[in-house]
């Protein structure tokens, strides 16, 4: 049964070991709108949780085209057709000397999109979240891992949802309220 003020269930794992293997039997058992918080990485455990790939790179690569496209038309543009400027006989616009700032705005806009694109991925700033209210949560960031389940996840229920975190080696399993 879903209560709609839970957000879900939270279970605290030991070793990232114990992890993993408890995140392979909850996506097993038919859980999908899961998450692991761990203090460090943890390799292959976004597969096990079937996590899609982040769209990240996508929006950085679209970032630094942009530079260039901005960066080439902005100096043709000047160079070329608003003020045309011969110098030593050489003609206004040459793409060999718009190289370094091409670069640089290529730089600037892939840097500026991989850091806007992450706030806007992780639904970022966001000063409080619900899983802040486990006990033992303040640990994650030293010690401990832990899976959650959202009450939003078909397949989740207030009662039998711990009992089965705590029965694939779950502690303080607790249900989190909204």
């Amino acid at each position: 049964m879903t209560n709609t003020n839970k957000w879900g269930a939270v279970a605290e794992f030991d070793s990232a070991q114990s992890i993993y293997h408890a995140a392979e039997k909850l996506t097993a058992e038919g859980y999908t709108r899961t998450d692991a918080h761990t203090p460090f990485p943890i390799h292959g455990i976004d597969k096990v949780l079937h996590h899609k790939e982040s769209g990240l790179g996508w929006i950085v690569v679209c970032g630094g085209f942009t530079g260039i496209i901005v960066a080439q038309t902005m100096m043709y543009w000047m160079n070329a057709v608003d003020y045309p400027f011969w110098v030593s006989g050489k003609e206004p616009y040459a793409w060999q000397a718009t190289i370094p700032i091409t670069f640089e705005l290529m730089v600037l806009l892939s840097g500026l999109s991989a850091v806007f694109g992450m706030f806007g991925l992780n639904r970022l700033p966001r000063l409080h979240h619900p899983i802040f209210k486990h006990s033992t949560m303040y640990r994650v960031t030293d010690d401990r891992f832990f899976l959650s389940v959202e009450a939003t996840d078909p397949k989740f229920d207030s009662e039998q949802t711990p009992l089965f975190l705590q029965s694939i080696g779950g502690a303080n399993v607790e249900i989190i309220e909204d």
